[in-house]
Parts: C-alpha cells; structure tokens; sequence
C-alpha cells in the first residue's frame, strides 16, 4: 500500500532546520526567509515559492558574520 497523500507536487521548504533569527536583516541565517516568508509558506502559490527560492542566494551577502572573537576587535599596538 503506497501512501499519496504525502506526495506533493510542490516546490519544497528551503529550511535545514537551522532557526534562527539574524537581529539585523530579520532573516533566518538557516534557510535566509523573512519571518512572514516562514509563516505563510505553507499557504504561498507555487509561483510565490519560485520568486522567493531565486532570491534566496542574493540574500546570503545580507547577512554578516563575526569573525575572529574579542582578539579581532582589539587593535595591536603600533
């Protein structure tokens, strides 16, 4: 016995389970929706899917990393 009713033909969640929330951009640094993305993706045509999934790479340059700790934030001495 197949089980259809969990085969969807749909464009499929770009989440990696990786939430959280960038403070700055809004973006989920996981997946790098909007949280109003994340809330009505369920309930968005898969037209809309499509535009959100092509913009999802120009995203990632949005989002900024600290790198290097507490010893990048300190000038040496001349």
């Amino acid at each position: 016995m197949t089980d259809d009713i969990w085969k969807r033909d749909e464009i499929e969640s770009p989440c990696i389970k990786i939430c959280v929330i960038h403070p700055a951009t809004r973006l989920c640094t996981g997946c790098l929706r909007s949280m109003d993305e994340i809330g009505t993706w369920s309930r968005m045509t898969p037209d809309q899917r499509r535009t959100v999934m092509a913009e999802l790479p120009e995203r990632q340059s949005k989002l900024t990393k600290r790198r290097g700790g507490r010893s990048a934030r300190i000038k040496p001495e001349p």
